[in-house]
């Protein structure tokens, strides 16, 4: 269940080391990075650190983004097959605290 904290969120103010779950609901990993890409400027995944190592979610892997946690599409057998992350022309976001902060009413005004 979640609890009263958690909101959906666009991919920009997801946090590295935020859970990522399978369909079924169990963790397999946490948020290393966020990747856009740059020519395009559109959502292209995430990479994420297992217990073997990072791997690469695409996007359209990915379900719901949440404050604490990220659901994905994948089974857990799918998750254990995830690639590794490819050098590309794609940008890594990271989202400041400060501004999730604004989004949720707790920052300066």
């Amino acid at each position: 269940m979640p609890d009263a904290d958690d909101y959906p969120i666009a991919y920009t103010a997801l946090q590295p080391g935020t859970p990522v779950q399978t369909s079924g609901g169990e963790q397999f990993a946490t948020v290393q990075s966020v990747l856009v890409d740059e020519k395009v400027a559109v959502f292209d995944g995430i990479v994420v650190l297992t217990a073997a190592g990072p791997r690469f979610v695409d996007a359209d892997e990915i379900g719901s983004i949440f404050t604490t946690r990220v659901c994905t599409t994948l089974s857990a057998e799918q998750a254990t097959g995830l690639p590794e992350p490819e050098s590309s022309n794609l940008i890594e976001v990271k989202a400041s605290r400060s501004r999730l902060g604004r989004m949720f009413g707790r920052g300066k005004r």
